[in-house]
């Protein structure tokens, strides 16, 4: 039988790879930058996580957030994954300690996943399906509708998931159905996106509270540049895209820029991109001459793909770039924040 400390060894070995300026510093010590708090937005070298062996397990600790975390954890935080297949030999080594929490899940997964075999797939619809004129108006690539599916009552079918979730069944109605994957293909989340005038246009079903609200991750490549956005439609006409479903859109992961819908004179929109500029995120800002709020929008005017991402590519800016870029973009006043950064420039 392997010991632990040998397993845990092993699989911290695995994702070193994803720890910035990963070093063993000796046998029982490893020092690298936090992926937490991600040590420094402004020195990349700064490394202040540390794995430390204690009796025959390893712990992890951030002397920059404070961030404490046993070994299984850091790495369900770091890697779903790795963490799965670390799980699996730990039952294989005969060590239940950790089998338990993971087999608290697969009731959930099976329920849930299985309501999802009872809807029909966009892909699947006729063309002459409300449903499928709705995608086809939003001009949704064809490639992408069998990730799309159609709820004729979408209240009753959510409390085949989740009993009761819905009391009343009076005004139910139809809705589309977006998945959400994680990295396994396993199902963790879905929206509901109204077709008609309903009170709420998107209504956001969380299956697995300890899983980041992320669209896309089935599809991500981490070691490519990740785009973000709001929408998860939108992420549908962009390459390598995921979506927060939130205005808030930063993601602690490398790689990634950051595309804020186009609404400079939102409030709130402009407070969360001065926070993503000023927390060092690369930004998308798009020029004075584009006037639809999103990707969606931008297709549904006749701009290409490719005139989108070169908009992209051409329009990415962070620092101090940023903020000047940033100053023009907005159409609405704030207060500290731009003071601040029109002291610094002067």
């Amino acid at each position: 039988m392997m010991s632990n400390m040998y397993i845990e060894q092993k699989y911290l070995s695995y994702v070193s790879s994803k720890l910035r300026n990963f070093k063993r510093k000796n046998n029982t010590l490893w020092n690298f930058s936090c992926p937490y708090c991600g040590d420094s937005q402004t020195n990349k070298t700064k490394a202040r996580g540390y794995i430390f062996a204690k009796g025959n397990n390893l712990i992890y600790k951030c002397h920059n957030c404070g961030v404490g975390a046993g070994f299984k954890n850091f790495l369900k935080y770091l890697d779903s994954r790795v963490y799965n297949e670390y799980i699996l030999e730990r039952y294989k080594n005969k060590n239940t300690d950790s089998v338990v929490k993971f087999n608290n899940q697969p009731n959930l997964d099976k329920r849930s996943s299985g309501s999802l075999k009872t809807l029909k797939k966009i892909s699947a619809l006729s063309h002459e399906h409300p449903a499928k004129k709705y995608v086809q108006k939003r001009q949704i690539p064809s490639n992408r509708h069998f990730e799309l599916f159609y709820a004729p009552k979408f209240f009753a079918w959510v409390n085949t998931i989740i009993p009761n979730k819905y009391s009343s069944l009076s005004d139910d109605h139809p809705r589309l159905v977006i998945p959400f994957f994680d990295e396994n293909n396993k199902l963790f989340a879905f929206q509901g996106r109204a077709f008609g005038n309903e009170k709420l246009k998107y209504i956001t079903i969380i299956l697995d509270k300890e899983k980041d609200k992320l669209y896309g991750l089935n599809h991500v490549n981490w070691n490519k540049k990740v785009y973000v956005v709001e929408g998860p439609i939108d992420s549908l006409f962009l390459d390598n895209c995921i979506a927060t479903a939130q205005s808030d859109l930063r993601v602690k992961k490398d790689n990634v820029i950051l595309i804020p819908d186009n609404e400079p004179r939102n409030k709130e929109i402009v407070k969360q991109v001065a926070n993503f500029i000023e927390e060092g995120y690369p930004v998308v800002l798009w020029p004075e001459d584009v006037k639809e709020k999103d990707i969606n929008e931008m297709v549904l005017s006749g701009k290409t793909k490719h005139q989108i991402q070169q908009m992209i590519d051409q329009n990415t800016y962070q620092g101090i770039m940023a903020k000047t870029k940033f100053i023009f973009w907005k159409k609405v006043e704030l207060n500290e924040k731009i003071l601040s950064w029109n002291s610094d420039r002067n």
